[in-house]
């Protein structure tokens, strides 16, 4: 357990530390750069949902919008199905 695990005082406060990824989905029209959040919570409720990563922007904006995101026991699961979460649909643009 991480030290700054121990500042939260009530399983209710959700405590969370965030790590930020960039990453870019070519386009014909150029790259688009998508910022993925990565949040670790201090006491999940399931200990395989302890990382929970979401992408700043949204996918298939024109059909039904998507917002890519991705949940693990590992930093870099949640990272992993994000990342296969945003290229799921294609970027259609706001």
């Amino acid at each position: 357990m991480a030290e700054w695990e121990f500042a939260e005082s009530k399983p209710s406060d959700e405590l969370a530390q965030l790590y930020y990824f960039s990453m870019k989905m070519p386009q014909p029209g150029g790259a688009i750069e998508f910022v993925i959040t990565v949040k670790e919570f201090a006491n999940p409720k399931d200990h395989s949902l302890k990382f929970l990563a979401q992408a700043d922007k949204q996918t298939n904006q024109k059909t039904v919008p998507f917002t890519p995101c991705g949940w693990g026991e590992t930093l870099l699961k949640a990272l992993a199905e994000c990342i296969v979460a945003v290229h799921r649909f294609p970027y259609e643009g706001a």
